[in-house]
């Protein structure tokens, strides 16, 4: 195993994911990856408006990516006291579909992903980044139970 990937949302369970991760990569002397999948901004072209007419929500989608490429810096910083290979990344779109395509793209050899634990109802209504990759990824996944 010399390339595993971290998809870290930031929620509670990412700390115990990333420290599952690092400890992989470490056993394993392995390329640690982190990514961070934002949501796309939505279309406004359904509605015959551009997204220059909202201003406001372009002010909170940059706001958004500056919060985020900061935790992911953090996550890089933290990584890279246990390990001397991290390399990171910040993708916008779907997650599930992000994170195949960038663990195709870089060879991944495993991908550690967190989950929340909400339930079949909501996991069948909203469904599950974790469940998606476990079905559609190449390699092996890896998910991290949140527990709170």
């Amino acid at each position: 195993m010399k390339t595993i990937l971290v998809a870290l949302d930031f929620s509670d369970a990412s700390k115990s994911v990333l420290d599952a991760a690092c400890s992989m990569a470490i056993a394993h002397h392995a390329v640690l990856h982190i990514l961070h999948v934002m949501e796309p901004e939505p279309t406004y072209t359904a509605y015959g408006m551009t997204p220059e007419e909202f201003p406001a929500i372009q002010t909170y989608r940059l706001e958004t990516q500056k919060r985020a490429e900061a935790r992911v810096n953090d996550a890089v910083a933290e990584a890279q006291k246990l390990l001397p290979d991290v390399r990171a990344e910040l993708m916008v779109g779907s997650p599930k579909h992000c994170i195949i395509d960038y663990a195709k793209e870089h060879a991944i050899d495993l991908i550690v992903i967190g989950t929340h634990g909400h339930g079949a109802v909501a996991a069948l209504l909203i469904g599950s980044v974790a469940e998606g990759l476990v079905r559609k990824a190449f390699c092996p996944t890896l998910v991290i139970p949140c527990i709170s």
